[in-house]
């Protein structure tokens, strides 16, 4: 079995809103077989939450939902190059902008891995 750490970057936003989504599918919702189904994944899977967890005041702070919404606000205009409130489709309008930005390779660095390109 290869031991050799990854070390995945974020920034403090993207963590606290992968920690909030993983929280919803693992805990929640209960969800998780339902959306990964195989189960060899959810060792990662916990492994990342935990880690999370671990480095994130905010998860415990009173004001959790504002911070939440405020997380993604900015990661949703730093994305899209705009407030998702102001889009008029909302979700529709932001995948149009991600495929474009996919498509011309301007995806800047969000995290994606290059594939296909």
């Amino acid at each position: 079995m290869d031991e050799d750490a990854i070390t995945i970057r974020l920034t403090r936003d993207q963590a606290f809103v992968l920690s909030d989504w993983l929280y919803q599918v693992m805990f929640r919702s209960d969800d998780l077989q339902g959306i990964v189904h195989e189960r060899a994944v959810w060792s990662p899977i916990y492994s990342i939450s935990g880690t999370l967890d671990k480095a994130l005041s905010e998860v415990f702070m009173p004001d959790y939902g504002p911070r939440l919404e405020a997380a993604k606000e900015r990661l949703r205009a730093d994305l899209y190059g705009e407030s998702d409130r102001s889009a008029a489709s909302g979700e529709d309008a932001a995948a149009t902008a991600q495929v474009d930005r996919i498509e011309r390779g301007t995806t800047g660095d969000h995290g994606e891995s290059g594939r296909g390109r």
